[in-house]
């Protein structure tokens, strides 16, 4: 009997495990199925507005055609609020007429969105909006979630949530009493005040009706400028609008009106008025009007000081809590002393610490006003100071189209260093330099004699910038005391005419001239081609960092003059063009490209463009065919010059495709001087026409 009691107790006992086990099976195939939600990218229409979805950030698919007029965009870069979304990210260049993903982000209202046409958009202008949004590829940043559904404002009335960003219109009811005359008031411009108003006539009210059409005299008709406007309705006008139970709030890109039922006003009217007027009731003030109009108009910015700039800031650990308030002080300082807008400076600030990351780029922020607001939310990150990785991040994504970079201002990073970096910044920094970047650097308490031992780089500041003057380079001694050179800083890098790093057509080149001194030249018409080549030269920014230029002579044999890193000033390179001594002997045009392809070439700065400029009198006495073909495929823009009995058809073969830009023929060598402006001219419209950055 015990037997079988242990026998039962054993077969239980092996059920309960068998169960057991059972169970942490299934659970953990449970566990493996639930899986990590996958982000869904939310989808919307070309119609709807930025203000009506409340996410301050999201990621959203654009549906194809959203390039239709009818979708309406207002500003250029930054756009108000009222703006369709798709609509403008088509406008900013983020996406064509296909539709695609973009990444939106709210920021602060303007004072001011300018309209322009692009990419087969055109926005409209506008005084002021509540709110503004930017655009750009869709591409979600590391570390941000962004919404799979997205929150859509409330659709209640306005009265009822007057707040929000968007609201509902709803029309009034249309009380049974007849309308009395109301007073139009324009207001050029955003700002209402009560001196400016200039009444205009009122209409005739017919007895009896109940509703009079306000008909302003015309003041400057633009048709389908204000074709946001609805059939709205209107009436009497009171003192004191608050009181009135039948006034409605309305939202419109013009004004928020504040408006009850009456007097019709059609969209065909409301075209009389003047673009950028406002129309308002007598005594009515807009509620746009109510919250800034005590603010000064926000500026364009500082024409004089047009340039891209971004602060590379110290993030690391070992600055403190305490140093990096003082840091962001000192960045808001220079942001209101730079006075930033769309027509003056731009800046966006990159903070590093083990890797950099953009707190906000170029178009985030377009007045000092709001830049000083986002500087003063910026939290530290920590870490290493891995300054060379962050100036590696600025010259590959931070001066981009679509981070709101220019072309036409200079580019200009300033780097803020604590101490010393903890990685190497040479290296980074030049291929920052040869990219059109001037980098300037600001050393705050530098190493001690002790401290030395653990510098990566010593000398890094001096061998980081684009010169070793001190122009470049500011040394501080101490935090207390980085405030006080705000000023020299905004100086130098409002200085544009030193910005010496910027990369133009002008100093972006090694430039070797193939000059033939052959007899058949003389004396005479070589001393001209000599002073061909010093007036192109002339036209150059030359430096051991800007344009360098070589020379090669050739007749059957080549002589290198001299080379790209022999001369690094304009006036040293004319002089040594002017001691060149005229040779005299056959053609050998093909022979004198390879030699100047490894004489020359071959000694190029990495990223450099490289022009041959190739001066000849007549026709080779060798094959110039394949010398010019490797010449082209080892990337050498080759500009053939023929003078007198040059062949015409061997110059087409040696210059760079097309042919019609990279070869001249003139007829002496006196009319040489004819061609200096466009062969400039040549070598500046390929450059501009190439993407840079």
């Amino acid at each position: 009997m015990g037997i079988v009691v242990l026998t039962m107790k054993a077969s239980v006992i092996e059920m309960f495990l068998v169960l057991l086990a059972t169970g942490i099976h299934s659970n953990k195939d449970v566990t493996k199925k639930i899986k990590r939600p996958k982000f869904t990218v939310p989808q919307i229409n070309c119609d709807v507005k930025a203000g009506k979805i409340i996410n301050p950030e999201f990621v959203v698919k654009c549906p194809a055609g959203c390039q239709d007029p009818k979708y309406h965009v207002y500003g250029t870069d930054i756009y108000a609020s009222y703006s369709s979304v798709c609509g403008a990210a088509i406008h900013s260049g983020v996406l064509d007429n296909s539709g695609g993903k973009i990444l939106v982000r709210k920021v602060a209202g303007q004072s001011g969105y300018k309209g322009s046409y692009s990419n087969g958009v055109q926005s409209l202008s506008l005084p002021r909006w509540r709110e503004s949004f930017i655009v750009s590829e869709g591409k979600p940043q590391k570390g941000v979630t962004y919404p799979s559904a997205l929150t859509y404002s409330s659709s209640k009335s306005p009265a009822a949530k007057t707040d929000e960003a968007t609201k509902a219109y709803q029309k009034p009811p249309v009380p049974e009493t007849t309308a009395q005359p109301v007073t139009l008031t324009q207001v050029t411009g955003a700002t209402a005040t009560g001196a400016a108003h200039a009444s205009l006539p009122k209409p005739s009210p017919s007895a009896g009706s109940t509703s009079s059409s306000l008909r302003p005299q015309p003041v400057g008709l633009r048709s389908g400028e204000l074709d946001l406007w609805a059939t709205s309705t209107y009436t009497s006008g009171q003192n004191s609008p608050r009181a009135d139970p039948g006034i409605q709030s309305w939202d419109s890109p013009r004004a928020a009106f504040q408006k009850p039922a009456g007097a019709q006003v059609s969209p065909g009217e409301m075209d009389l008025w003047k673009p950028g007027s406002v129309l308002l009731d007598a005594g009515f003030v807009p509620k746009e009007e109510l919250s800034t109009q005590a603010l000064e108009p926000l500026s364009q910015g500082d024409p004089n000081c047009k340039i891209d700039l971004a602060f590379v800031i110290d993030g690391s650990s070992s600055i403190g809590k305490r140093r990096f308030r003082i840091q962001k002080q000192f960045l808001a300082d220079v942001a209101q002393a730079l006075d930033i807008g769309p027509a003056g400076p731009l800046m966006g600030i990159v903070q590093y610490g083990d890797n950099p990351s953009a707190q906000f780029n170029l178009r985030t922020h377009m007045n000092s006003r709001d830049l000083r607001t986002a500087i003063e939310k910026i939290t530290q990150r920590g870490g290493l100071s891995n300054a060379g990785r962050a100036i590696s991040f600025v010259t590959k994504n931070f001066f981009s189209k679509a981070n709101g970079n220019r072309g036409s201002a200079p580019n200009v990073a300033v780097v803020i260093v604590d101490g010393w970096p903890t990685d190497k910044v040479e290296e980074a920094s030049r291929f920052a330099r040869e990219s059109g970047i001037n980098i300037f650097f600001i050393t705050i308490e530098g190493a001690t004699e002790n401290e030395k031992q653990y510098v990566v780089e010593p000398n890094f500041s001096h061998k980081a910038v684009c010169r070793t003057n001190g122009f470049y380079s500011l040394n501080v001694q101490s935090w207390f005391s980085l405030h006080k050179t705000v000023q020299a800083l905004v100086k130098r890098v409002c200085d544009t005419d030193r910005l010496a790093c910027s990369k133009t057509c002008l100093n972006s080149a090694d430039i070797g001239f193939v000059i033939d001194g052959s007899s058949s030249v003389g004396t005479g018409n070589f001393r001209t081609v000599l002073q061909f080549v010093a007036n192109l030269s002339k036209e150059f920014e030359i430096s051991d960092i800007d344009t360098r230029i070589g020379a090669v002579q050739y007749t059957y044999e080549q002589r290198l003059e001299f080379g790209f890193d022999d001369y690094n000033t304009k006036s040293d390179i004319l002089n040594a063009i002017k001691r060149v001594g005229y040779w005299s002997g056959g053609t050998s045009t093909g022979a004198a490209i390879n030699y100047a392809l490894e004489q020359l070439f071959k000694k190029s700065k990495p990223n450099k463009r490289k022009l041959m400029i190739l001066i000849t009198d007549g026709r080779s006495y060798d094959d110039v065919r394949i010398p010019a073909m490797v010449a082209h495929h080892k990337g050498v823009i080759t500009y053939a010059i023929g003078v007198a009995w040059a062949a015409q058809d061997e110059l087409e073969v040696i210059a760079t495709h097309p042919a019609k830009d990279h070869s001249f023929f003139v007829d002496e060598f006196d009319n040489l001087y004819k061609f200096v402006p466009k062969v400039i001219q040549n070598i500046c419209t390929e450059f501009n026409s190439q993407p840079r950055n």
